[in-house]
């Protein structure tokens, strides 16, 4: 019968008496069991000697109530306390004693008086601490977790033991529960782990995370902010495919050479720089329409020493009545051409859909297998923004191209239809002036003689 508390400060395994305090034990195992003191404050440090949690919000503070036991919790505020169940054969000898704080009864006083209890409890931070015999309900033992009673035992306190940097309970672990849940508490159970109240953050004095000792003038503050947009903005390109990683870091061993004679050739430039050491890839940037250099190269080297000797030697150097300049490259084109490579690779591999149509983790892991042994970082990116952009730009042209060759019809039946209608027009100009052929005419009339059957009658006429 144990409980894991999670502190800011470190985790506390709390070993439970439940043969000793059974009711207690069943109020404190069904109140982590809600989650009722998460993100509850450690209070009340006394070095030596104990601090104290168990409030939600921390006794004296805007909106306390001092806490509730499970029972006030499940049938109101009348069964808010419950009684407390000291032994007189438990005593606080031990460092790392739990113990349910008390407070007397409603009528009673003096220490034999009846006493109840709530939510808060105590952990002491000494031993032999007999003042609070009698007055603690002591109902388990912190068996590991002695380091973090240190921490919090040389934590900086106020003057009524507030720690001015908080420690607070971030999570409660039920490790063993031989109780029965009471009548009700399945509708007390969160279905997750809640979020801090607005009461909770308003007691934050100086957050957990933030360290005490450092001084931040403005130029270092402006330098962190700098750096976080910076990683905000890596993470983005990171989400829609341009780096194959936000860490992404541009090779030491390769060097870009700039301000480079149009005639300058990639062999040239290889044969130079080759006696610094051994070249993997030399290329001069080169236009793709006309073939044209744009004066710079990247030229790669086998190891770092070799690319650090080269840039220290060969900055400012003439080259074919060009002097250049030399510096480390700050591109990351190459891994994210060999990332892209092999990405799509996979994809056309999985017919579009991946590494063969697996779970993404699996689809992952597969890309990590087959990229084993390179010694670089893998990466888990999967689709490409910019194939996707080069497919719509290619798709975008086929429909210009398609609407131009459309509205090139559309003009040639228009200038036809102007020719077949003046043509038309001198055709009728030049026919002769007689009443055309009634359609209404005998069938026979118009077979084979027909014709001349009329131009007989109209001679026989004459």
């Amino acid at each position: 019968m144990s409980v894991l508390l999670e502190t800011s400060a470190g985790d506390i395994v709390i070993d439970l008496l439940v043969k000793d305090a059974p009711n207690t034990c069943i109020n404190f195992l069904k109140l982590c069991k809600i989650k009722y003191y998460n993100f509850a404050p450690v209070y009340n440090i006394q070095k030596d000697f104990s601090f104290q949690t168990g409030d939600p919000i921390g006794p004296g503070q805007a909106g306390s109530d001092g806490g509730s036991s499970i029972w006030g919790k499940i049938h109101g505020p009348s069964k808010k306390y419950f009684d407390s169940e000291i032994s007189q054969k438990l005593k606080h000898t031990d460092r790392g004693t739990v113990s349910m704080a008390t407070a007397p009864a409603s009528g009673d006083s003096g220490a034999d008086g009846a006493r109840i209890s709530g939510s808060q409890f105590l952990i002491t931070l000494g031993d032999n601490l007999d003042y609070l015999d009698g007055k603690g309900s002591i109902f388990g033992r912190v068996v590991e977790g002695f380091d973090t009673l240190e921490t919090i035992n040389a934590a900086f306190c106020d003057d009524k033991g507030w720690p001015l940097k908080d420690i607070r309970i971030r999570h409660t672990f039920i490790l063993d529960d031989p109780f029965d849940d009471p009548p009700g508490l399945e509708e007390l159970i969160p279905p997750e782990s809640p979020a801090p109240t607005k009461a909770q953050l308003a007691t934050v004095r100086i957050a957990e995370d933030e360290d005490l000792t450092q001084e931040v003038d403005e130029e270092t503050a402006e330098r962190q902010r700098r750096e976080r947009e910076a990683r905000a903005q890596a993470l983005t390109l990171e989400m829609v495919g341009d780096l194959p990683f936000a860490d992404v870091k541009p090779p030491e061993n390769v060097l870009f050479v700039c301000k480079l004679n149009p005639v300058t050739a990639d062999e040239d430039l290889e044969l130079i720089f080759s006696r610094f050491g051994t070249i993997l890839s030399c290329e001069v940037i080169r236009d793709k329409r006309t073939g044209d250099s744009l004066q710079y190269a990247f030229i790669e080297f086998e190891n770092q020493k070799d690319c650090e000797q080269a840039y220290f030697k060969m900055d400012n150097v003439l080259i074919d009545d060009h002097r250049i300049h030399v510096d480390f490259s700050q591109s990351v084109s190459k891994l994210s051409d060999s990332w892209r490579t092999a990405t799509n690779a996979k994809r056309r591999a999985g017919n579009g859909r991946g590494f063969g149509g697996s779970s993404q983790l699996q689809r992952r892991q597969q890309y990590r297998d087959s990229n084993s042994g390179s010694g670089e970082k893998k990466y888990d990116m999967v689709f490409d923004s910019r194939d996707r952009n080069e497919h719509r730009s290619k798709g975008e042209k086929r429909e210009r191209r398609d609407d131009r060759y459309d509205s090139s019809k559309r003009r040639d039946s228009d200038k036809y239809r102007d020719r077949d209608r003046v043509r038309g027009f001198r055709y009728s100009r030049s026919r002769s002036r007689s009443p055309p052929r009634s359609k209404d005419r005998d069938r026979d009339s118009r077979g084979r003689d027909g014709g001349r059957r009329d131009r007989r009658d109209r001679y026989d006429r004459r």
